[in-house]
């Protein structure tokens, strides 16, 4: 089984290299961008085939480490 994990900064940290990349767009002529968000995506391929399991092993591995839960969150989908 495959799970995505997209991490993204939580709304009100700043986000500096979302900032930079809105900023290289306008430079480049892409007008009317307002703010950029820059997160990551884990993509994990399990040997778990149970959904509910694979769910749980896998927020575990959020918490402790994929994410820093303090300033970012994030959301599990299994593919």
């Amino acid at each position: 089984m495959k799970a995505r994990v997209h991490v993204m900064l939580k709304t009100g940290v700043l986000d500096p290299q979302g900032e930079a990349v809105r900023h290289a767009l306008g430079q480049m002529g892409f007008d009317g961008v307002r703010s950029v968000r820059q997160g990551k995506v884990i993509e994990l391929d399990l040997e778990e085939t149970d959904e509910e399991t694979a769910r749980e092993t896998v927020t575990r591995m959020c918490e402790r480490l994929l994410a820093n839960t303090v300033i970012e969150s994030y959301t599990v989908e299994l593919v």
